[in-house]
């Protein structure tokens, strides 16, 4: 259930031919991301979706196109002359190859001037032990090396638009976390990858260490750019996407874990759509600000949560920034652009 008071709705709507804002997101072609996207549509935001599979994207993209057209056969005559549509675009990049990544960040800064909200979206989640060819575990690289490396080439962006817009409307960052950030109740090694047996078990610390340095990155950022706003979200348990999609597709033991998470699901899931309400209340919400907001973390429908105490502590946090500096330098990758 979303909180009293809290409806997509309620949020400021943009005519992007007066009012041009332009959103950046992971994975919006499929679960919490999709609904992201269409939010930020329509209330009238240019999104470009970061995406591997092009064809997946622009499937989800007339999708989306398709849904907010029905939502707008909805409104009122009053509120068709207030509510723009804005733009959907596909914007080719794979979190597990990090060229790939800084190509994007290229591609968007020869169409785009600036940037309104990042929303680091994409995730994977208790994958069986491999490192990427840029060398990095794979639910590292994924879920917290790649989104460091894309936030920080685009910061310059984020940044110019604290210029174009009221200093009430700073830019965003939303980290897409989870209460898996739990899995690391102790401050690992970065170069921990669990690599033991059973991956069952050990899996789960290589995400929970994962998360919780997406956590301490946006911790960093708030104090190291003020002028950006700076959050994460837990989005709840949303029990119906693909994250999902390894363990159920096990012989055997996919039907146990099927059966597990729509049972777990029933009681304390939420649905793909309120799943977004976290994230959609922080890339919109206007009383969110840099004096009082930056570097929260948010939990389920956008209400404001404390994470771990491993996660809350800026000194792990300054610890984590150094190796993640440190690692990318090692690969000969600079992250002042």
């Amino acid at each position: 259930m979303s909180p009293p008071g809290f409806d997509p709705s309620s949020l400021p709507y943009y005519d992007p031919e007066i009012d041009r804002r332009v959103a950046f997101i992971t994975g919006g072609n499929s679960g919490i991301g999709w609904y992201t996207v269409l939010e930020l549509f329509l209330h009238g935001y240019v999104v470009y979706i970061a995406g591997r599979s092009k064809n997946r994207v622009l499937k989800s993209i007339k999708e989306i196109r398709e849904r907010a057209a029905t939502i707008r056969e909805s409104y009122t005559d009053e509120e068709r002359e207030t509510r723009f549509l804005g733009e959907v675009f596909f914007l080719e990049a794979d979190l597990l190859n990090l060229k790939s990544v800084t190509a994007a960040v290229d591609t968007f800064k020869s169409v785009e001037n600036y940037l309104n909200i990042l929303v680091n979206n994409a995730g994977v989640m208790a994958l069986p032990y491999a490192m990427t060819e840029d060398g990095f575990e794979i639910q590292m690289q994924t879920n917290y090396v790649a989104p460091f490396l894309l936030t920080t080439r685009l910061l310059s962006h984020l940044e110019n638009t604290t210029h174009l817009f009221p200093p009430s409307d700073p830019p965003r960052i939303v980290y897409v976390s989870s209460i898996g950030h739990q899995f690391a109740f102790y401050y690992f090694n970065m170069n921990s990858t669990f690599n033991y047996f059973p991956n069952i078990i050990f899996t789960w610390f290589r995400y929970g260490l994962a998360k919780t340095a997406g956590i301490h990155f946006m911790k960093m950022l708030a104090l190291r750019n003020p002028s950006v706003l700076c959050m994460s979200v837990h989005p709840g348990f949303v029990m119906n996407t693909n994250l999902f999609s390894y363990w159920t597709r096990l012989p055997i033991i996919g039907i146990m874990f099927w059966c597990f998470f729509q049972v777990f699901g029933y009681f304390f899931g939420v649905s793909v759509p309120d799943g977004a309400n976290a994230t959609v209340k922080c890339c919109l919400d206007p009383n969110l600000s840099l004096e009082k907001d930056n570097g929260k973390y948010y939990a389920v429908d956008g209400v404001e949560s404390t994470p771990s105490k491993i996660a809350s502590n800026m000194d792990y946090a300054a610890r984590t920034w150094i190796w993640t500096v440190h690692s990318l330098s090692e690969r000969n990758i600079s992250i002042d652009c």
